[in-house]
C-alpha cells in the first residue's frame, strides 16, 4: 500500500540531495527514521568519518568543542 504525502520544495531538494542514486525515498525515510538511535548515530558517523574509529572518539569531540569555543569567542 502507498501513501501520498506533500512536501515544501525546499524540504523534497534537501530530501533529494541526500538520497542514494538507488534508493527510493520510502528507504530514504526508513534509513533517517527507522531506528532512531543507531539511524542518527550512523548519519553523523557519515557526515564526520573522523567519528569511525571509536577509540579517537574522546579525542575528537575535545577537539570540536575547543573549536566552536574559539569561533565563538572570535
Amino acid at each position: 500500500m502507498t501513501k501520498s504525502i506533500s512536501l515544501s520544495d525546499d524540504v523534497y531538494t534537501l530530501l533529494k540531495s541526500i538520497k542514494g542514486e538507488e534508493e527510493s525515498f520510502s528507504e530514504l525515510i526508513r534509513r533517517l527514521t527507522g531506528n532512531m538511535n543507531k539511524g542518527r548515530l550512523m548519519e553523523i558517523v557519515d557526515l564526520y568519518p573522523e567519528l569511525s574509529e571509536l577509540s579517537e572518539y574522546e579525542e575528537t569531540v575535545t577537539g570540536l568543542r575547543k573549536r566552536i569555543d574559539e569561533e565563538l569567542r572570535a
